[in-house]
């Protein structure tokens, strides 16, 4: 009975802790999806985090845009990469234009 609880600890404790350890998530920064054109450049800028305490970099549009090169964005995506709760952290942002 003990081995029974300890092993439903143990998976109660890991569906907690799910996306904790490690997160790579990625999404559309869009709501308009069925007339989304891309466009022939990609720009991407990113932001990094680490200890909670120290961050830097510019994950903004208009960094990724100058980036690319890219005068008019048609659509932008967001991409986040977490380790150990955020101990580190990068966010980068991809636009997609001409």
């Amino acid at each position: 009975m003990k081995k029974m609880i300890r092993l439903c600890s143990v998976l109660l404790l890991a569906l907690a802790l799910q996306g904790c350890l490690y997160a790579d998530v990625r999404g559309p920064l869009d709501t308009n999806f069925d007339q989304t054109s891309l466009g022939s450049k990609t720009g991407s800028a990113s932001l990094y985090s680490v200890l909670w305490l120290v961050s830097w970099g510019d994950a903004g549009s208009q960094a990724a845009a100058a980036d690319g090169g890219i005068r008019v964005i048609n659509h932008a995506d967001s991409e986040t990469f977490m380790v150990l709760f955020g101990l580190y952290t990068k966010v980068t942002t991809v636009v997609y234009g001409d």
